[in-house]
């Protein structure tokens, strides 16, 4: 897993470290990750690693109820002043350790798997399978590019996530900078 002090280095330097709020490919990134949504309404979603919440108000537009993590509480500082009182819950958790108790008809993971060992991927792949309902939807995006703070590429954590048997692929959007794909858990 990557040290936690990685994060909490970027966070001390800058609000938003990855200029979440100002790069032309996050907003590109964001938009498609919205169109690609197979369904306009969801019940329940989860987005762990949400940062400062900037996917999440998105999502919070189409869900009744979004539970948002991420491990550091200077991004969920930023994140819970701007999206209270919606109805999102904002709340310090690292997965797979502190995975929300309830189910999901959609899962969120955006860059950020490869941030985990591979122990742990399989443990938040195993969560994902046991909290999201049959016929709901993971959807999975990715950075593409080998870089030293992964544990491995976009592409490996995708390649895991289909070789799971209960996810069917729905969509596939794939760039030379990321992968998109959503995957709907079979119905029991």
């Amino acid at each position: 897993m990557t040290d936690a002090r990685y994060f909490e280095d970027l966070y001390a330097q800058s609000d938003d470290p990855w200029h979440l709020a100002q790069r032309p490919y996050e907003r590109r990134k964001y938009e498609l990750t919205m169109a690609s949504l197979p369904h306009q309404h969801y019940r329940r979603a989860f987005e762990p690693g949400c940062s400062i919440g900037l996917l999440t108000e998105m999502l919070s537009k189409r869900c009744d109820e979004v539970v948002a993590t991420d491990p550091f509480a200077a991004p969920l500082a930023d994140a819970a002043s701007r999206l209270a009182p919606r109805n999102i819950n904002v709340a310090q958790g690292r997965i797979p350790d502190d995975w929300p108790d309830g189910t999901f008809d959609l899962i969120l993971l955006s860059e950020l798997l490869y941030y985990l060992s591979a122990d742990d991927r399989g443990f938040a792949l195993d969560a994902v399978e046991s909290s999201l309902d049959a016929g709901g939807h993971l959807m999975a995006v990715h950075w593409r590019h080998p870089f030293d703070e992964a544990e491995c590429t976009g592409d490996d954590v995708h390649a895991e996530i289909a070789a799971r048997e209960s996810l069917e692929p729905v969509v596939r959007h794939e760039e030379t900078d990321f992968l998109l794909e959503v995957f709907r858990r079979a119905q029991a």
